[in-house]
């Protein structure tokens, strides 16, 4: 039996530590000439996340000893403070504009990117809700709750930040397919979503240049198509084997986020081909992990929640390469586990560590299985889910 089949938690885990620790390195390589020329500490970006690795593994390890009951009763709470966080972030001296977005919250020497938060709420509240209600979602008024709640603060995610606001959208979208949502219905909701979409592109200056940019970003580049086109000139001055470590020269002051959105574009600069490669895998592998976690799943709570928080990681993933390459329109979203940014880090690290305890869970109840039923794999309920023999949920 291969590892990823015997202990995908454990492959999962050990991708992740991988990614956070080559994010510190390219952190640092990405932002210390610009930080130097700036304010003389070329360690203050690498400090700082280093401060925010060292919570997300914290975090990591907490939400891999969560119980799942323990889970469902803070679920509803969470979400509330999340989303009050992300109301008050749209209140004028509250929350502070970025970029043209307005999706920070400062409180005290701390900044927080509430719809980061906000992600990870709502993959737990909806697997939470899927299991107090398993039969009612699969109907059209059954849905109504999850996408009411969903679209609420989608909207409010959509506001401050466009990229955020669609990962979520696919994210839950992949949830309710799981707990077995009708398809006409899912599909009607995201005719909705992305006509709001296209609304918020039309009703916002510098989402339609971005988009226009996205299309040819060559036409204007030293303008709306500026960021494109230095991410693209970095990656082919980095051909294969790249220039070396520290040596890029597009991270100072051409390429603008190059150590947050844009950091894929400093490694190819200066690491080449083979260390993005190496990246794509590697998030590859986390997503991979996280749906066979998903297919394991011993309760429809734990599955329906794996497969939203490995549909955030590979989500994301793919929205920021896509943006980095010039596949997709720039949206600002950081890549998972590796870009700079504290709510980024420590809310996919929690999101690794609850994949980690579901799969964890799952493989033990696996060990537990009836010698009668060994042979057969699981009992099969009547909805045709797989049901352990002997184990309840949670």
């Amino acid at each position: 039996m291969s590892p990823l089949a015997a202990r995908p938690e454990r492959i999962l885990a050990i991708a992740v530590l991988a990614l956070v620790s080559f994010g510190l390195v390219m952190v640092y390589s990405a932002s210390s000439a610009t930080a130097l020329l700036d304010d003389g500490d070329p360690m203050g970006f690498a400090r700082r996340q280093l401060v925010y690795a060292a919570i997300g593994l914290a975090v990591f390890v907490v939400a891999s000893r969560i119980r799942p009951a323990q889970l469902r009763r803070l679920a509803p709470a969470a979400l509330a403070v999340t989303g009050a966080m992300a109301l008050l972030v749209l209140v004028p001296g509250i929350g502070t504009v970025a970029n043209g977005a307005r999706q920070w919250l400062v409180l005290g020497p701390v900044q927080v990117q509430p719809s980061e938060l906000v992600k990870l709420a709502l993959v737990v509240w909806i697997a939470a809700f899927v299991a107090r209600h398993p039969h009612v979602v699969g109907t059209p008024r059954g849905m109504v709750p999850p996408l009411v709640v969903a679209g609420l603060l989608t909207f409010l995610v959509l506001v401050e930040d466009l990229g955020t606001a669609a990962i979520i959208a696919l994210a839950v979208a992949a949830m309710l397919l799981v707990a077995g949502a009708p398809m006409r219905t899912l599909a009607l909701v995201g005719a909705g979503t992305l006509a709001a979409g296209l609304l918020a592109v039309a009703a916002a200056p510098y989402r339609r240049e971005r988009l226009l940019a996205f299309l040819d970003p060559w036409a204007d580049p030293q303008g709306a198509g500026f960021q494109t086109v230095q991410a693209q000139i970095a990656m082919g001055s980095g051909g294969v084997s790249g220039v070396g470590l520290g040596d890029g020269m597009q991270k100072v002051f051409y390429l603008p986020e190059a150590h947050t959105d844009m950091i894929v574009a400093t490694i190819g600069e200066e690491l080449g081909l083979v260390a993005v490669v190496a990246t794509i895998a590697l998030l590859a592998v986390v997503s991979v992990c996280g749906f066979v976690i998903a297919l394991r799943a011993r309760d429809l709570h734990q599955q329906v929640m794996a497969v939203g928080l490995s549909a955030l990681v590979a989500v994301q993933s793919v929205v920021n390469l896509g943006a980095v390459l010039g596949l997709l329109p720039v949206t600002g979203v950081p890549l998972p586990f590796v870009s700079y940014g504290g709510s980024s880090l420590v809310v996919f690290c929690a999101a690794a560590g609850l994949l980690v305890q579901i799969g964890a869970r799952s493989r033990l109840a696996g060990l537990r299985v009836i010698p009668g039923q060994a042979e057969g794999g699981h009992r099969r309920g009547g909805d045709g889910r797989a049901r352990h023999a002997g184990a309840r949920a949670g």
